[in-house]
């Protein structure tokens, strides 16, 4: 009970479906009674002009009333219980043995209808006066008449037996429609990335929905300004801090160049690391807040082997201080509608990664194929791999994974996610080796864009 306390007190649509519900009901009984009562009178009328009927036709006819003798044959059949009968032979039942009277009724009776106690039983007695001057008297037993009027009377509920479940049915549907934009709403809103902050189409919704649509636009509005404030500054700032960062380097070099203490040499070996460092990372925040930057970018046709060729060009260097087995597995080559740059830049990082987390004489194979129209773009490498509990994580800035050994900014697999939530891809991790959990395998689905 104090569940469903709860639930009424916070869904509006179980309260408007309950509170309809409790009026249909309420209308229902108070029609049902009015209808009940309508009907109970409306039979008894009936059954009075029934009475009228067959006194008329006595009368028309001129009938004349002969008296069965013995017990009535037709006993006790209440259906059957409407007699007619003279006045007058009331009033001789006692002098008049031989004849078998219907009911004995008093002949003070006016004309007219009156309820009349004959014998312990209530009867309903019409008495007129025909066109030769006799009065007869038309009766029917009152239990009977109330029975048969009770059942009309019952009859007439049906309709509202049946039509209330079928109401109380079609309303809870109906209430569940109206809701539905809203539920609709929230699913739309729900699926959202988190870098789509465009404004949410108001035109077709419900009048009473839109003001709050119209809140959320400008909550959207300014969580979007915010957030390119936000990297605007990480822009500017990073781009402030390469000049200086590039001028410590040369430097650096130029110290290096120079003759110096042993001790000295050795000191300046961690400056210019920690200098080298520094510039990786100043870079890669410049490349995070491009990524981030939801503006649309010229699209073309791109081969996916030549930003292959290219990043192992960049890269190679890397690759082969710690003697890695890099390069393109297949022959077959993939376009797809993309801006270079931007799948430079992810592909870029991901092999980047796995550089770094791959240890020396190891592996790394970049590969593509075509499935269903979609292009898959995999990197893998014979490196540790990445736990499943951890998986969820390594796409946070600045996050690494424990462990490993290896120095980085962290925010290598950051621009990857925002690239691709911006293009619309998807990436999936999995294991290089799925039998011993070992090894990293990055997917990448890109829509080809071809026809």
């Amino acid at each position: 009970m104090d569940g469903f306390k709860k639930r009424l007190s916070e869904s509006v649509q179980l309260r408007l479906s309950l509170a309809l519900s409790l009026t249909i009901l309420l209308v229902a009984v108070v029609a049902s009674v009015f209808a009940f009562v309508s009907a109970l009178d409306e039979a008894h009328e009936l059954q009075d002009e029934t009475l009228h009927q067959v006194a008329i036709l006595f009368d028309r006819q001129q009938m004349t009333l002969h008296y069965p003798h013995g017990p009535d044959p037709a006993g006790d059949n209440e259906e059957s219980r409407v007699v007619i009968q003279y006045l007058i032979d009331g009033r001789n039942a006692s002098a008049n043995t031989d004849e078998t009277l219907p009911l004995p009724l008093p002949t003070t009776l006016a004309d007219g209808l009156s309820t009349v106690d004959v014998g312990g039983e209530a009867f309903r007695v019409l008495v007129r006066t025909t066109a030769r001057g006799e009065r007869i008297a038309v009766a029917q037993e009152v239990d009977a008449r109330n029975k048969d009027a009770r059942e009309s009377a019952w009859r007439s509920l049906l309709p509202f037996l049946i039509l209330f479940p079928v109401l109380l049915l079609v309303v809870s549907d109906l209430v569940r429609k109206l809701f539905r934009p809203i539920a609709t709403l929230a699913a739309q809103i729900d699926q959202r990335a988190e870098q789509e902050l465009h404004p949410i189409d108001e035109q077709h919704l419900p009048t009473e929905i839109r003001p709050f649509v119209v809140a959320i636009n400008r909550l959207l509005a300014r969580v979007a300004l915010s957030m390119d404030s936000q990297r605007r500054f990480v822009a500017d700032a990073a781009h402030e801090l390469r000049s200086p960062m590039t001028a410590l380097s040369l430097q650096a070099e130029r110290l290096a160049a120079t003759e110096m203490p042993p001790q000295a040499r050795e000191r300046l070996q961690p400056l210019s690391l920690g200098i080298e460092r520094s510039r990786q990372l100043i870079d890669q925040l410049l490349s995070l807040a491009a990524a981030q930057f939801a503006s649309q970018r010229p699209q073309t046709s791109v081969s996916v082997h030549a930003v292959y060729r290219r990043v192992l060009e960049d890269l190679l260097p890397l690759a082969e201080r710690k003697q890695l087995d890099i390069g393109v597995e297949g022959v077959e080559d993939v376009q797809v509608m993309i801006n270079e740059m931007d799948l430079f830049t992810l592909v870029k990082n991901l092999t980047d990664n796995a550089i770094r987390y791959t240890p020396e004489g190891g592996k790394i194979d970049l590969c593509v194929d075509l499935i269903q129209g979609n292009a898959r773009l995999q990197i893998k490498d014979t490196g540790p791999g990445i736990a499943l509990e951890e998986q969820a994580r390594i796409f946070d800035p600045f996050y690494r994974s424990l462990g490993s050994g290896e120095t980085g900014s962290g925010l290598g697999l950051s621009i990857v996610k925002a690239i691709a939530e911006r293009i619309g891809a998807r990436v999936e991790l999995d294991f290089s080796d799925k039998l011993n959990h070992s090894g990293l395998c990055v997917s990448v689905w890109l829509n080809t864009g071809l026809r």
